[in-house]
């Protein structure tokens, strides 16, 4: 039987986090500097326990003006501590209530930016190390974030979204660009399927884009949010993909 993780950013102020932990298994939890703050980051953890759903660090810029989708240019120790002092967060509250921390997958500008800034990704990856060498490293499929991960002697788990579109060159889609969302449940499901059976993935342009889909992110800050994530949690199923973490 084939196998896909299904992975969602959560802990972000949204309405739906309750509603979608049924179907995904893994969570990207924020870490308070791009959004949520220590209670938002337990309740989360205490959501994820409770549905066997692995946890995982979602660190961002330090700007929750702008969610962290804008780009920031930092020295690499600012970087570096950027990352770090958010993982280390989000540790101690989960150590806390008995948990373990399992993935790190940036958030926005920081994970956009990384995936083709090899520097970036090498600063990221070795800040990762330095809090847990054992945690996996979420990073666009093909990207710098999974090279230089792999270099630095991490696990690493290619992404790929359901609810993106993509470019001929396997990048995502701007948002600020007409198309860059899909927001068509079937669509989505369609383009998933595909992901994880052929390990490609079509462009704007009508081109084949080959892709390793290791994990699937689906966003939780949709207004039909958790329909959308049962609807692709549904069509796994029905196509004998089970869903569980790497």
């Amino acid at each position: 039987m084939m196998t896909i993780d299904l992975n969602c950013d959560m802990g972000e102020g949204m309405p739906h986090d309750a509603g979608l932990m049924p179907f995904i298994s893994s969570a990207n939890i924020a870490c308070g500097y791009h959004a949520g703050n220590a209670d938002t980051m337990k309740r989360t953890v205490e959501l994820a326990l409770q549905h066997g759903v692995a946890i995982g660090a979602h660190p961002g810029f330090k700007d929750a003006a702008n969610f962290g989708r804008n780009e920031m240019h930092l020295p690499e120790q600012a970087l570096y501590e950027l990352v770090s002092e958010q993982l280390m967060l989000l540790n101690r509250i989960a150590w806390n209530l008995g948990a373990q921390l399992h993935h790190v997958k940036p958030h926005g500008a920081l994970y956009n930016m990384a995936a083709k800034d090899l520097s970036m990704a090498e600063t990221i990856a070795n800040a990762v190390k330095m809090v847990d060498a054992s945690l996996v490293l979420y990073g666009l499929s093909g990207s710098n974030l999974i090279s230089a991960a792999r270099a630095a002697g991490l696990k690493t788990a290619s992404e790929v979204f359901a609810d993106r579109s993509y470019q001929d060159d396997g990048s995502l889609t701007p948002r600020s660009r007409s198309g860059a969302m899909i927001k068509s449940e079937e669509e989505a499901a369609a383009q998933v399927l595909q992901m994880v059976r052929q390990q490609t993935v079509t462009s704007v342009n009508r081109k084949p884009v080959t892709i390793l889909a290791e994990t699937i992110c689906i966003h939780g800050d949709g207004e039909h949010a958790v329909s959308f994530a049962k609807h692709i949690h549904q069509a796994l199923e029905q196509n004998n993909i089970e869903i569980r973490k790497i």
